[in-house]
């Protein structure tokens, strides 16, 4: 299938999934690295608690957590920007 064609298609609402090769997809900078935190015991107790409330487990619940303070962290810093950049016009 060409490009156009593909594109137009999805443009169009049209199941395109049997024109992509899944075995070889990627998700973009979803690759995994493994890494080693220690935590007080008073913490993975607190974290056990919360993930058991939500039915998700502590690697879920830690990796949940930290994205969103990323994210949050990321907004906060564009915010900054705009407020200065206006300050500077």
């Amino acid at each position: 299938m060409k490009a156009k064609t593909f594109d137009k298609q999805f443009d169009e609402g049209v199941d395109i999934t049997a024109a992509l090769e899944l075995s070889k997809a990627k998700r973009v900078l979803q690759e995994q690295k493994r890494v080693n935190v220690d935590f007080p015991t008073w913490m993975i107790e607190s974290l056990d608690r919360e993930a058991g409330k939500l039915g998700i487990t502590r690697q879920s619940i830690i990796k949940v957590w930290l994205a969103e303070r990323l994210e949050e962290s990321a907004s906060n810093t564009t915010f900054q920007r705009t407020r200065r950049d206006a300050a500077l016009r």
